[in-house]
């Protein structure tokens, strides 16, 4: 039992050091924080609007596309008899 508890204990101390020195870190200021943003393009109408809602335009291309989804749960229950 005695080996065991410590075990855990040197097996904790350098987590806690670790978290401890984590919380040090200066999370105020990220390091790319004097660099520019790039420029977005100007927005344009979007051509896939006629098509109806969701519907959005393939990138490099004149397709357009809506992607949808289900997600559905069953159950059920035997007795045996």
């Amino acid at each position: 039992m005695r080996t065991i508890l410590l075990v855990i204990v040197a097996v904790l101390l350098p987590v806690a050091a670790f978290a401890q020195q984590a919380s040090r870190r200066d999370f105020q200021t990220p390091p790319d924080a004097g660099k520019p943003l790039p420029s977005k393009p100007a927005a344009r109408a979007n051509p896939c609007a006629s098509f109806g809602p969701g519907f959005v335009r393939v990138e490099g291309t004149d397709t357009c596309v809506k992607l949808g989804g289900a997600v559905s749960v069953g159950g059920g229950y035997s007795s045996g008899r």
